[in-house]
């Protein structure tokens, strides 16, 4: 079993007497690869920034290695931080922005030659030595900036929405470059980002965050397929999120109708959140279906259709690669394992219903027809 690099036990966090973290419990291992996951203003930053030791937690320990590092400054942890704007020394080259660290620490020179030379190898910039930092693309930028990191063989690399500056296709060459350089060099990495599918792709765990508090850690996997509540449902991908009613073990109704479930554990009668993801709902004859309902718009998505249904005044999302006509009446099948029961929680009644995005639309056209 990995070791406990970093515990976080009961950590609070205000500013200007509003709370910005409540309570966290988080450990993370040694080697891993930890993302905080959660959208602006959840207090994924701010965690980062108590591990870095930018910033004091006004209760709760942080625990590296075994020891409290509540007094130890960021020059004295065994961490180093990328950030977004990635602050590399414009009057210095590739070599010279990379080896910084090593002169500040008065490293030998064929020592920093060799090691400048291993961390050029690892980012994928051999050759870029002598190369004006000002003139490197974004990526390539990126790539200095986690090589001047790295050059001090830190236990734990913090890495704050490195990516965000960059395109979609670099983002995603680069999240694949950080996972091999992650499984290279044995570094834990904490990386913080409010994007669901970089988080799915690159982490060993996912740490959920909202308002302050953890949601949910686990797997990618795990979060996707066994959300805990309608946040994390809503927020990783798209998901019907339904009331229902758990009948027995086994046995929800929802939407009217009595489905078979692969839940069990809760109260006879118990009003529950039901989840359905879209791409596990099959389109069939409205006589075949469990369900059937309108469909309101279609939306063509490159590999599928996003078809909205109406079922009972509710707008359900599916996926489908096979094309339906806007107005015609469809049936939906939905397998037992396609069905994911969750206990109700401070967030049900959030989310979960395509009608919002789409009543807003037509809101706005209505003013839009008034003014003119």
């Amino acid at each position: 079993m990995k070791k406990k690099l970093i515990e976080l036990r009961n950590v609070c966090k205000s500013f200007d007497d509003e709370p910005v973290l409540s309570n966290i419990d988080l450990f993370i291992t040694d080697k891993e690869f930890v993302t905080l996951l959660g959208p602006s203003g959840c207090g994924k930053t701010t965690t980062l920034r108590i591990i870095g030791g930018f910033e004091t937690p006004d209760s709760g320990e942080v625990i590296f290695d075994g020891q409290s590092i509540a007094d130890v400054p960021p020059y004295k942890r065994n961490v180093n931080t990328v950030f977004q704007k990635y602050a590399l020394f414009p009057h210095l080259n590739v070599y010279e922005n990379i080896a910084f660290g090593l002169r500040i620490s008065k490293v030998k020179e064929d020592e920093i030659r060799r090691r400048v030379k291993e961390m050029l190898e690892l980012v994928n910039l051999r050759g870029f030595e002598r190369r004006n930092v000002t003139m490197l693309s974004g990526g390539q930028q990126q790539r200095v900036a986690i090589a001047r990191a790295l050059i001090n063989h830190p236990k734990v690399l913090l890495l704050d929405e490195p990516l965000g500056a960059l395109d979609l296709k670099l983002r995603k060459d680069m999240q694949n470059e950080l996972k091999n350089i992650q499984h290279k060099t044995g570094i834990t990495f904490i990386y913080v980002t409010h994007d669901q599918e970089e988080a799915l792709s690159m982490s060993d765990t996912v740490v959920v965050m909202a308002d302050g508090k953890i949601q949910q850690i686990g797997t990618p996997t795990d979060i996707y397929n066994e959300p805990i509540n309608a946040f994390v449902a809503d927020f990783i991908g798209e998901s019907n999120i339904i009331d229902g009613v758990m009948l027995e073990d086994y046995k929800v109704k929802f939407a009217g109708q009595v489905f078979k479930c692969l839940d069990k554990g809760f109260d006879k009668n118990e009003p529950i959140d039901v989840v359905v993801r879209p791409e596990d709902v099959d389109v069939v004859k409205p006589e075949d279906g469990m369900l059937t309902g309108v469909v309101t718009s279609v939306t063509f998505k490159g590999v599928h259709y996003e078809i909205i249904v109406d079922i009972k005044g509710f707008k359900w999302m599916i996926q489908s690669t096979d094309y339906v006509a806007p107005e015609a009446t469809i049936g939906l099948f939905i397998e037992p394992d396609a069905i994911h029961i969750m206990k109700k929680s401070e967030y049900s009644n959030m989310f979960g219903d395509y009608s919002t995005f789409s009543d807003e639309m037509d809101h706005l056209s209505d003013i839009v027809e008034e003014d003119e």
